[in-house]
């Protein structure tokens, strides 16, 4: 998740640039510093790399300065989920994260993509790997609701970035620079930041579903987006659910 809030980010992301940098005026200069992540080719640093599970080691992608404000393709369902009615679930947090954490809003494009559970229905048997041939695939964009200008985010961002300014201030060392994409323990699981999480992710599937309806489906229940509609679902991860969905694991 940090390198994704920090692909969508520009450097640097640790510490602001010494006044030596600033009186130099070089900011887009490369700090071979190892308190900067300002490098050219991630293999010659170490501190340069993230852990998916803190064991395995992989170059940090957003280290390379080229890759600042990327484009990043987001599936917020977190899973496979093939719906009869091509109904969604509930969206998880983590894109409220790439929207409320970046040094500024990153564009977004609202797609709904069907036919995906004719091409691989989860319930196919052999030869599993293989498309199945003679369906069709349909992508539906809608309009760019992030951006520099004001949006249905910018309130939200305002809020989020007082949260931050408020930790730095009741930390021991206030002058002390925030890690972008790094969270502190109020900033996980405070009742703001919570909150503020929350309706982020519901504003994101609301431009979701306006695509969807663009696209001449029927609105769905409100309540598909309500994490507590799909903890009826009990324990079981994958599969053909009650509400015939197909569900898997990604």
């Amino acid at each position: 998740m940090t390198q994704a809030v920090r692909l969508v980010s520009r450097q640097p992301f640790t510490r602001a640039y010494s006044s030596e940098h600033e009186s130099t005026n070089v900011k887009n200069r490369p700090d071979p510093s190892v308190l900067s992540p300002d490098i050219s080719d991630p293999f010659s640093s170490p501190h340069l790399t993230y852990s998916t599970n803190g064991t395995d080691t992989f170059p940090a992608p957003s280290s390379y300065p080229s890759r600042k404000y990327a484009w990043i393709h987001i599936f917020p369902e977190g899973r496979v989920h093939q719906h009869p009615r091509k109904t969604m679930r509930y969206f998880k947090w983590g894109v409220a994260r790439l929207i409320l954490e970046p040094d500024v809003c990153p564009d977004i494009v609202p797609m709904w993509i069907e036919g995906n559970d004719q091409v691989y229905n989860e319930e196919r048997e052999w030869i599993r790997f293989a498309p199945r041939p003679g369906k069709t695939l349909g992508i539906w964009f809608g309009e760019n609701v992030g951006g520099a200008r004001d949006n249905v985010f910018t309130e939200l961002r305002r809020k989020w970035r007082e949260l931050v300014e408020n930790e730095r201030r009741q930390r021991k060392s206030p002058k002390e620079e925030e890690e972008l994409g790094v969270l502190s323990e109020g900033l996980k699981y405070g009742k703001e930041a919570i909150e503020l999480r929350i309706e982020c992710t519901k504003r994101v599937r609301d431009e979701v579903l306006k695509v969807r309806r663009m696209r001449g489906l029927p609105d769905e229940d409100p309540k598909n987006g309500l994490v507590e509609t799909w903890i009826q679902e009990g324990g079981k991860r994958e599969g053909r659910m009650n509400d015939g969905s197909l569900v898997k694991e990604i």
